[in-house]
């Protein structure tokens, strides 16, 4: 495959438009087309999940050539840049590359994976992208995504896409580490993980952080959690669809008994 594509990229993310995991990502999508826009939150989105902004207006303003950030949340950039910024849709939507993994119910948090959903849910394959920290790691915190992730995105991209599918790739912290690469399956942590931490202000007024211990604890075997816990870049392909099937025979099952229905 020849080192340039023929595709039209939007690159996005949730920790806004200057960050160093959008701007890797930037690179990487560049070396692989020559038509690349960058649509991005005017500030951090983090765990903003699919919010979309309903009862404030929503502004944005141009950075540089086809760069643009967007006072929003990471959906609210996807709907400005098919609808009102790029005069052609993208054929390929990348988000991240995070700071911080998305693994198993950080799905559903993520402002990382929601720009990925809101592509998907527009037709336009999608993938997201995210990055295991640490705090105090002496060395760059991207690069297990430096030195994989195009070569990563070269393989995704020959995969003949899954109509409204998307994939959600998390690489380990230390790259000299990496044992290779896995598709996943969503993982489940304990709720154990969660913590809340409550300090006071100078009022005596008490506040709190939420946040995760980052310990994957025994995850199950062919799971994202388990992947990164042992070393292997994870793919785990995502959808849409979000119906639980046996839970719907069984729904059904007792309908049709207890209820007549024409």
């Amino acid at each position: 495959m020849s080192e340039t594509i023929s595709k039209r990229i939007l690159v996005t993310n949730d920790d806004g438009y200057n960050s160093p995991g959008l701007k890797l990502l930037e690179a990487i999508a560049r070396s692989i087309s020559d038509d690349v826009w960058i649509v991005a939150p005017e500030e951090e989105q983090s765990g903003k999940g699919h919010a979309l902004s309903l009862h404030e207006p929503v502004r944005y303003r141009q950075i540089d050539e086809q760069y643009f950030a967007v006072k929003g949340t990471p959906t609210d950039c996807i709907m400005m840049a098919l609808h009102q910024i790029m005069p052609e849709r993208p054929t390929l939507l990348l988000s991240g590359i995070n700071r911080g993994v998305n693994l198993a119910e950080d799905m559903t948090y993520s402002g990382t994976i929601s720009a990925a959903m809101e592509g998907t849910i527009c037709g336009i394959p999608s993938i997201a992208f995210s990055q295991e920290v640490a705090k105090d790691y002496p060395y760059d915190l991207f690069q297990t995504s430096r030195d994989h992730a195009l070569s990563i995105l070269k393989i995704l991209i020959t995969i003949p896409w899954i109509e409204n599918s998307f994939l959600n790739v998390n690489f380990p912290l230390n790259s000299e580490k990496v044992k290779g690469i896995q598709a996943t399956s969503q993982g489940f942590r304990d709720e154990a993980e969660v913590f809340i931490d409550t300090r006071s202000d100078p009022r005596g007024n008490e506040y709190h952080w939420i946040g995760f211990r980052r310990q994957y604890g025994k995850p199950k075997a062919g799971t994202d959690l388990a992947a990164i816990e042992n070393g292997f870049i994870s793919v785990t392909p995502l959808h849409l669809d979000l119906t639980h099937e046996k839970a719907l025979v069984t729904i059904r099952k007792k309908i049709d008994k207890d209820f007549l229905c024409d």
